[in-house]
């Protein structure tokens, strides 16, 4: 695989910035693996990066989340069109909001129940959503600590569930497309299903099958000198503010939440072997990687997602054009920019990128640790992606 050395003169290039403190990537292709780890630890120096290094995935953890409840469907545990108020209660009996940006008491009820399908497509009534800031529903969002990365943790996930299904939804299930809390919900589900802790079952079944052994919801203290601090660069000067130490840090100890919605951390290697799965065999069965790696949205939802996307590249710096969504991840239904159809994975607001391309047989990791509060780590990855497809057809 032709790795030249562009792609390191531009990881070079960035953490000689002064704004990527340091990086890890990782090129697959084949059997054949590529990595570059440049610049630091810290801001302010420290060791350097380590193939080894442990990053916060934040919503990078999606796609490889996910597998837990593919592995139910394929045991036949769960079903695409069970009604999920079997397993969670809380959510039955819907009401749905008359606007989305209405008062949470003017509701009508729910046209029918929300599926295992609403879940794993994420359209099953309520998520983050960009175009409804400010309104009533999303401020209780907020408040009620529905969602990571507020400064209060999430609560233990039966208190999370009961806050949740005092909500009315935003939108009818299976109507709309919104973003991350169905994520959060389907690891409530894969463990209430199976009777064990949502990390327990992706361990037995995902991770030590891969040999992920340094992919979890927290970092052992034996490990936790390979995690940099997360940074949050101050958006009006650029200036680094440290939004997660290491030790002592939201990542030091067991959440009372596991967040299939962004709570993991990993390596390039472990998200390597997840992402090569995905693109041939072990774990899952061919047609389940097809239903997680194709896209499932409506011809409306997908135009609803990419107005979205486009309408907010200001708040998103570009990330999220795909088109199309799997379960999970993106799926990319149109080429947009160096990338081709077909490619699918997803990004993570702390600085991560993940993506497979199955046409290539390709796999692309980078990982770094200043969070999306400023444009840097994004233009990082994008300048990745566009030298890496340079790369591999030059």
């Amino acid at each position: 695989m032709p790795v030249d050395t562009k792609l390191r003169e531009v990881l070079e290039r960035h953490v000689a910035s002064g704004r990527i403190p340091g990086v890890v990537a990782l090129v697959g292709r084949g059997d054949e693996t590529h990595v570059e780890a440049v610049g630091t630890m810290r801001h302010d120096g420290g060791p350097p990066m380590r193939r080894d290094t442990i990053f916060r995935m934040a919503s990078t953890s999606k796609p490889v989340t996910m597998a837990a409840a593919m592995i139910l469907l394929d045991e036949c545990r769960l079903r695409l069109d069970d009604p999920v108020e079997q397993w969670l209660p809380e959510l039955a009996d819907r009401r749905v909001l008359t606007r989305i940006d209405g008062p949470l008491d003017d509701t009508v009820p729910a046209r029918r129940p929300i599926t295992v399908r609403d879940l794993l497509t994420s359209t099953f009534g309520l998520g983050m959503d960009l175009t409804a800031l400010g309104s009533p529903i999303m401020n209780a969002v907020f408040e009620q600590g529905l969602t990571p990365n507020l400064p209060e943790p999430m609560p233990e996930p039966d208190e999370w569930m009961r806050r949740l299904g005092a909500m009315p939804l935003m939108h009818q299930p299976g109507e709309r497309w919104q973003y991350h809390i169905s994520s959060d919900l389907l690891g409530v589900l894969v463990a209430r299903v199976t009777g064990q802790s949502y990390e327990t079952f992706l361990r037995d079944r995902v991770f030590d099958p891969l040999g992920m052994h340094d992919t979890g919801f927290h970092v052992p203290a034996d490990k936790i000198h390979r995690l940099p601090p997360a940074y949050a660069p101050d958006p009006a000067t650029g200036e680094f503010t440290i939004w997660d130490e290491a030790e002592g840090g939201r990542h030091s100890e067991p959440p009372a939440f596991q967040g299939g919605g962004g709570g993991l951390v990993s390596t390039v290697d472990d998200y390597h072997a997840y992402f090569r799965m995905l693109l041939g065999h072990g774990i899952l069965s061919r047609p389940a990687k097809e239903l997680m790696t194709t896209n499932r949205l409506t011809p409306a939802q997908q135009a609803a997602r990419h107005a979205t996307a486009v309408n907010n590249v200001h708040l998103s710096y570009g990330q999220g054009q795909h088109g199309g969504w799997g379960f999970g991840m993106a799926v990319r239904t149109y080429r947009g920019d160096y990338a081709p159809v077909g490619q699918f994975g997803w990004d993570g607001g702390m600085g991560t990128t993940a993506y497979a391309d199955p046409g290539n047989q390709l796999v692309g990791i980078l990982l770094t640790q200043v969070g999306m509060s400023t444009p840097d780590s994004a233009r990082l990855i994008h300048d990745f992606w566009t030298t890496l497809y340079q790369t591999i057809s030059g």
